[in-house]
């Protein structure tokens, strides 16, 4: 997914259902409905997953890696993420 293409999604206070994929093939972004996918391939742990996530939904969203908080999900494959 190109740098923005989910641009569309980053308005401030908007809360982002994330499925995570960790130890894929390859980084992607997918957009289901109201969920988001996302494949990484980094392993989950020590946080490792979830970084390489939010990297990656940064990028996609055409945002900071600092506007994207963590609310929900540290440790589970679904995360929730708000954008400040």
């Amino acid at each position: 997914m190109k740098k923005g293409d989910l641009s569309h999604l980053a308005t401030p206070g908007t809360l982002l259902s994330v499925r995570v994929t960790p130890k894929a093939a390859r980084n992607q972004v997918d957009e289901r409905g109201d969920q988001l996918r996302v494949s990484v391939t980094t392993v989950p742990e020590d946080g490792k997953a979830t970084k390489a996530v939010i990297k990656l939904l940064a990028n996609a969203l055409g945002i900071a890696k600092s506007r994207l908080v963590l609310t929900q999900g540290a440790t589970s494959r679904d995360k929730v993420f708000r954008i400040d």
